[in-house]
């Protein structure tokens, strides 16, 4: 009778310390799915990152946007001229080149506007090189190798069944945490690139008021806007390999719960980066 109670109590135990492995082995899987993506789809510019949206963004900001652009950049060059004329003592002291000056400001001023989307699109163009490139340098995997399950898989056999159970349910307890960081970083990354589109769909309105000195601060903010979020892929891509070199030098002790209470803190301290990196861009680049 005791030999079918020790046969029974281990098999329970063989089973429990299975599902414990089985738990580990899938905690981090939707993170590691996440990060090993991020380098991806920072790199990603808005026309390919979801190829139905931008055109359509496009579209309404032309068909809506680019007429009240255009009314806007017609006021700058009225008011433009009405400035000459005054600076200039109402033509009593005419000089020729004032009006060539404000004819070639109109000029590139209604290029601008008419290439808004392209100039949009090639801030883009490079933060996305700068990504990708910046992520070819990054080394490192996220996930448990095989040698490091096994041990932990031994130290598991070396436990009471209390402890097991205890450290099964932490365990569980850890894997919901696990899947709600993953779901945090989905917000960043999707969060960055809708963000992204809001600009661009605003894009003709900023670039009308580059024909005004005393305007003109609202497109310089606005191109500077486009650069932090552009390069916020790129502190995106740092933070990431920090967090690979980190997961690469933890030691995996005998103390099978700490060493997954510390992979979780890196979790956490890698969704809380990530959040910063959107301040930490625009505080770079001055951008409101």
């Amino acid at each position: 009778m005791e030999d079918l109670f020790n046969a029974v109590s281990d098999y329970a135990k063989d089973k429990l310390i299975d599902g414990i492995v089985y738990l580990l082995e899938g905690l981090f899987g939707d993170v590691n799915t996440m990060v090993g993506s991020v380098s991806a789809k920072v790199s990603i510019g808005p026309a390919e990152f979801l190829p139905n949206v931008y055109p359509m963004i496009k579209q309404t900001s032309e068909d809506v946007l680019m007429p009240i652009a255009g009314i806007i950049l017609t006021f700058i060059a009225c008011y433009e001229m009405i400035q000459l004329v005054i600076s200039h003592n109402n033509l009593a002291n005419f000089e020729t080149w004032i009006f060539f000056k404000w004819f070639i400001k109109t000029v590139i001023a209604v290029e601008l506007i008419t290439h808004c989307f392209d100039i949009t699109m090639a801030v883009f163009d490079l933060t996305c090189e700068v990504a990708a490139n910046a992520g070819s340098f990054i080394q490192g995997s996220t996930e448990i190798t095989g040698l490091e399950m096994a041990h932990l898989k031994f130290n598991l056999g070396q436990m009471g069944y209390g402890e097991l159970l205890a450290i099964y349910g932490e365990i569980a307890m850890l894997s919901t945490g696990f899947k709600i960081i993953s779901l945090v970083i989905f917000v960043i990354i999707y969060g960055r690139m809708i963000e992204i589109y809001l600009l661009i769909s605003m894009a003709p309105i900023p670039f009308a008021t580059f024909g005004n000195r005393e305007q003109s601060h609202i497109g310089q903010n606005y191109f500077r806007s486009l650069l932090a979020i552009g390069f916020q892929g790129f502190l995106i891509i740092i933070v990431v390999g920090i967090y690979a070199m980190l997961i690469q030098n933890i030691t995996y002790s005998d103390d099978v719960v700490a060493t997954m209470w510390g992979l979780f803190g890196y979790n956490i301290l890698l969704a809380f980066s990530l959040f910063k990196t959107g301040t930490l861009s625009k505080r770079i680049f001055s951008a409101q």
